[in-house]
């Protein structure tokens, strides 16, 4: 029989099994709810919303808007509720979470291919084909055996994730490629401060305002190598400057001295559209990541399109671990999606569920895996996930810093991402490419 079991209903693995079923195939929903509850979920019903209420910007020119145009066009479930019981805020799409919750609920138990199941799930099923969605507070023994199936170095159980730019609002004319000590271009791009650059921009990190651990997070564990950079700062005035911020090996080539202070960015992924702040992982708001980060000399315009993060989060080293079609590359009859596969988002996870969804249903059917391309926000970001050139992995979430360039650049950035979503949505006109 064609059937496959999909782990978690939320919003990733209510995406996979609608999708498995719109297929034709037979689907085993099992979630531990109303048995049982994560500390951050209350309500029996499926894809809780737990923190923010909003899906983020609906703009077909934003990232976020064009991630949400492709799940529409793929049939997304959470989509269809969600447009049904949105409220009002301004150009977002933002729903009431009870009747969102309680409408993906009703359409997936009404649903004659799904087989909905309340259970405790302690292992990875070792028969047929699932989907494990379980989120980022998976249950301690499930947690454990994938863990166990997956390695013990490729599963984190937090986020201690540095802020990421796009390459392209990054300012050459004051920041320059190099490895410490080498001649000539490197592997980096350093941001060089003099003595009062460097004072200043101190000052305002170690008195920024920083984010309130919830209630889930507060027994979080953060690791010497995983400080976050502020509360480094506030060990003493030197302490990050001897720190990720040590400007030695490193010669800036307009004054011909080393700098006083330096910042590195690293490559984040094999076409190089993207740079993480290497050592700068935070827990600032956000906009005072932006407000604060903006001062490192070469960053002033940069495009911050993820901020650093401290919070627990359970999630696979999917680069190492995933296919693109986002299978286990040891075990093809199992497939993660959601948080837990290392997207990072709301509308991420779900967007993850439907491909995991009709991955899995096109194993057990014998049918080639769906394998969106590149240049739509979709492909990009499973693209991204399971990039084995990306290092030290964090979640990801949709920006356009992912999609690869233009053809034709185009300078004002509003009119760049139309053209770039006009390009994605273009592979979406022929819905039979996706379930041919």
């Amino acid at each position: 029989m064609n059937e496959i079991t999909v782990i978690g209903a939320g919003l990733a693995g209510c995406e996979a099994a609608m999708a498995a079923a719109k297929l034709g195939v037979n689907v085993n929903l099992i979630d531990m709810k109303p048995k049982k509850f994560t500390p951050a979920h209350k309500s029996n019903c499926f894809c809780e919303l737990v923190c923010s209420n909003s899906l983020k910007a609906n703009r077909i020119d934003s990232a976020a808007g064009l991630l949400k145009e492709e799940m529409r066009r793929l049939g997304s479930v959470c989509l269809i509720v969600a447009d049904k019981c949105q409220v009002a805020a301004g150009g977002a799409l933002a729903v009431d979470r009870d009747a969102f919750s309680s409408g993906v609920t009703e359409i997936v138990k009404t649903n004659g291919k799904i087989n909905v199941i309340s259970e405790t799930v302690t292992k990875i099923p070792q028969n047929g084909v699932s989907v494990i969605a379980t989120g980022p507070l998976t249950d301690d023994l499930l947690a454990q055996d994938i863990e166990r199936v997956c390695g013990e170095k490729n599963l984190s159980f937090y986020d201690a994730a540095a802020p990421i730019v796009e390459a392209d609002g990054i300012d050459m004319n004051i920041a320059f490629r190099a490895s410490r000590y080498a001649d000539g271009e490197g592997d980096y791009i350093n941001c060089p401060m003099n003595k009062d650059e460097y004072e200043a921009f101190y000052n305002e990190l170690i008195n920024a305002q920083t984010a309130p651990l919830h209630e889930v997070d507060s027994t979080l564990k953060v690791y010497e190598g995983c400080m976050p950079v502020e509360v480094l700062a506030k060990r003493g005035t030197d302490s990050i400057r001897f720190g990720p911020m040590k400007p030695v090996g490193l010669r800036d080539p307009r004054t011909g001295h080393r700098p006083w202070a330096a910042v590195q960015l690293r490559k984040e992924n094999s076409s190089g559209t993207l740079y993480n702040l290497v050592g700068f992982q935070t827990n600032l708001k956000f906009g005072e990541q932006k407000r604060v980060f903006s001062m490192i000399p070469g960053l002033s315009g940069a495009e911050f399109v993820r901020y650093g993060v401290m919070h627990r989060n359970s999630f696979i080293n999917s680069p190492v671990l995933l296919s693109r079609d986002l299978s286990l590359k040891k075990n093809g009859n199992v497939f993660f999606a959601g948080q837990l596969s290392g997207v990072e988002g709301y509308m991420e996870s779900a967007a993850s569920g439907i491909i995991a969804g009709i991955n899995a249903a096109r194993r057990v059917l014998g049918l080639p895996a769906v394998i969106l391309p590149g240049y739509t926000m979709i492909g990009a970001l499973l693209e991204y996930i399971t990039d084995a050139d990306v290092k030290d992995f964090q979640p990801m979430g949709a920006n356009f810093g992912i999609l690869p360039p233009l053809e034709n650049h185009i300078r004002d950035k509003r009119e760049r991402y139309a053209a770039l979503s006009r390009r994605a949505l273009e592979y979406f006109e022929g819905e039979e490419k996706i379930c041919e």
